[in-house]
């Protein structure tokens, strides 16, 4: 607008621009505010969403506690029914997974534990779900499906757990010498119940 040397000249310019580009101005405003509108209500709605998974998940917490396993299934299922997509759902799911194995119900705490690992909110959780699969596969003799999810490379932290695992498995399939060989360099690479491998090493003769 400076361009122009009079007022009369820069208020017509300013008509002119107005009638050619004020629509798209408005529109660019009108698409801003939704913009801005739709991002403070997903906000919200996700705010609502976490609110209601966490009273959710404290009804399901309070009856696992009290081993009341009816109503500790229906609200842990429910809460994964409900609200999939929050933190709540997947702890649930790893709780379900175990009131299901100590109910004798392999098969639901293995569907349980897929689902945990499918839906985990970060890289070490989904770890976590994946080494608690694996273990549960080994114990209903599911060996070639545990040995598939362990024998991919693991972060650090995961490695031991990983070595520990095939170690079971291969004692389970008569590997002793194999097995001895996973469970010292688990331990070397830390485990979270060290005790328990040197015991599992020292029936083995290690």
């Amino acid at each position: 607008m400076s361009t122009y040397q009079t007022e009369e000249e820069q208020v017509e310019a300013l008509k002119n621009w107005w009638k050619e580009n004020g629509r798209s101005v408005i529109a660019g405003v009108i698409i801003g505010l939704l913009v801005v509108g739709g991002g403070k209500g997903w906000l919200e709605y996700q705010r609502v969403q976490s609110e209601n998974a966490s009273a959710y998940f404290e009804g399901f917490s309070q009856a696992a506690t009290e081993s009341d396993m009816e109503k500790a299934l229906q609200r842990g299922e429910s809460l994964i029914r409900e609200y999939p997509d929050t933190a709540y759902a997947f702890y649930a799911a790893l709780e379900l997974a175990r009131l299901r194995y100590q109910a004798g119900e392999k098969d639901k705490a293995v569907a349980r534990l897929r689902w945990a690992e499918d839906h985990a909110p970060d890289e070490g959780l989904k770890q976590l779900a994946r080494v608690r699969l694996a273990r549960l596969l080994v114990d209903t003799g599911a060996l070639d499906e545990a040995l598939k999810l362990v024998a991919q490379p693991a972060e650090d932290a995961w490695q031991g757990e990983y070595l520990a695992i095939r170690g079971d498995i291969k004692q389970a399939r008569g590997d002793h010498e194999g097995a001895r060989k996973d469970y010292r360099a688990a331990l070397e690479k830390g485990v979270s119940l060290p005790l328990l491998l040197r015991m599992k090493l020292a029936e083995l003769g290690g």
